[in-house]
């Protein structure tokens, strides 16, 4: 089965067979923007709306946020499968990946929109609402764009210094959202100015969700599939599924890399729904623009030095040995602020080391993951761009559903408040020992542990060896190929 859009698709900008400078700078950098900027500010506050401005902690007990982002989850996994095979089947002038994107543009502002529109009605009648407009924004219209807007790189070029190049423009777009404008403007300006007013969330979030529209169709338009057009005028073959699957997780280093990135995404996403908690209730006080701000700069002047510096030191070492020293450096730091959770200087100094050591990951992952996906190719002689995609943000998605889960399951069971305002109208935010203790370990205390782990299991994916010699195989047989098809035809 192949999928083919009905109507003409608009061409690509980017014409040439190289990677170009606006390319890199529509295409990856600002054009993803959009989207990852409403995704990065729902990763770190949609739980906070829940909590705090919905107080929704101790509906059923502590079950509902506990259980319905577990199930939510679930089904975001199955429509991630689901897309992965579309991807793989779609069959365009555009690419296979592209005009999913074009098509995650109007559905990224109308689902986004939803989710913070909760009517203020009944328990029922907003747990209602949560459960459907969440899994419209993450099961539907987030997994088109994520899984198409992942793809990009790999299918960008074969050129792995151009590839390398791509990584970082399309991490630096990633880490402007999550790492300035969330992390350093929305603590400082942003948040103590909503407070717990939902009027006001809902103006802001409203007005980010418009935002990804042109800004995602932007990086429609500046991006162009050059592997995938390899074979534009070759007849296609098309793989079954099972045989995708089966030479996914026959390949140690895809199903070391795959499990690289469970064990860094769970230890992530636990530090990302920590930090306004710890911030608010452990180093600092509630919503006051200060503490969030100074985590975030120290966390934001790393990522401004990585721009320049991880790619020319990964040309020289090697993506994955970089990675692993700088994970050492990630344990160290991490391991500094949580002994020392309540010192603000040492925090810092904590979080300093940490995000110095998280650089290399930060912006070359998604080249080594390329590198991966070109040797299954060299091994099967076909690629699963959209299967292993699909299984990555399986990966990423079902554990931000157990991860949330199991964070509210801590701050329920350990006696989390929720602010609210006395007699005398002063808002009122005090959590217990055993909850600031629940929040240091979500923030700090897993991913020490999480990046020894990940050192031990990027020593097994040495793919950067060989990578060179197995494109160039895959070239030669592509145009034996080619001359074998125009001698029959």
């Amino acid at each position: 089965m192949q999928i083919r859009f009905s109507r003409t698709l608009p061409d690509s900008h980017i014409k040439n067979t190289d990677v170009q400078r606006s390319e890199k700078w529509l295409g990856y950098l600002i054009g993803p923007a959009g989207a990852l900027l409403l995704n990065a500010v729902l990763a770190t506050y949609l739980n906070v709306y829940y909590t705090d401005v919905l107080n929704l902690t101790s509906v059923w007990g502590g079950a509902f946020l506990t259980i319905f982002p577990i199930i939510s989850k679930i089904i975001d996994a199955v429509t991630n499968i689901i897309m992965g095979y579309l991807i793989d089947h779609t069959k365009t002038p555009q690419g296979k990946a592209r005009p999913w994107i074009l098509l995650s543009a109007p559905l990224l502002t109308i689902t986004g929109i939803l989710l913070f529109t909760v009517p203020a009605g009944s328990e029922t009648v907003q747990v209602f609402w949560i459960m459907i407009s969440y899994n419209l924004f993450y099961s539907f219209a987030f997994t088109i764009f994520n899984m198409s807007h992942n793809l990009m790189v790999p299918l960008s070029t074969r050129n792995t210094q151009q590839r390398g190049s791509l990584s970082v423009f399309n991490q630096i777009a990633t880490i402007m959202m999550s790492g300035i404008i969330v992390a350093l403007i929305f603590p400082m300006a942003i948040m103590p100015a909503l407070g717990v007013d939902k009027s006001k969330w809902i103006t802001t979030m409203c007005t980010l969700s418009i935002l990804a529209l042109p800004l995602t169709i932007l990086e429609y338009f500046f991006t162009k599939e050059r592997v995938t057009l390899e074979d534009a005028d070759t007849p296609r073959q098309t793989t079954p599924y099972k045989t995708m699957i089966k030479a996914i997780f026959s390949d140690r280093y895809m199903v070391l890399i795959l499990l690289y990135f469970l064990i860094y995404t769970v230890g992530t996403q636990f530090k990302n729904l920590g930090l306004v908690y710890f911030c608010n209730y452990v180093l600092g006080t509630y919503n006051d623009g200060i503490t969030q701000t100074l985590i975030s700069v120290v966390g934001g002047i790393p990522m401004g030095i990585g721009i320049f510096a991880v790619w020319p030191l990964a040309k020289k070492f090697g993506k994955r040995n970089l990675t692993m020293a700088g994970f050492v450096l990630y344990a160290i730091g991490s391991l500094i602020c949580w002994i020392f959770p309540t010192n603000l200087v040492i925090v810092i100094i904590g979080q300093f080391i940490k995000n110095i050591g998280g650089l290399p990951c930060s912006y070359v992952f998604m080249a080594l993951f390329a590198d991966v996906l070109d040797h299954m190719e060299w091994k099967n002689h076909f690629r699963c761009d959209g299967v292993a995609m699909s299984i990555y943000n399986t990966i990423a998605v079902a554990s931000t559903g157990i991860v949330t889960g199991l964070f509210n399951l801590l701050l329920a069971k350990t006696g989390y408040v929720a602010p609210y305002y006395d007699a005398a109208g002063q808002l009122i935010a005090v959590q217990s020992d055993a909850v600031k203790s629940a929040i240091t370990f979500s923030f700090v205390g897993l991913e020490t542990i999480t990046a020894v782990i990940l050192v031990i299991i990027l020593a097994f994916i040495p793919v950067e060896k060989f990578i060179q010699k197995e494109q160039e195989e895959i070239k030669a047989r592509k145009e034996k190929g080619k001359d074998l098809s125009v001698r029959e035809s």
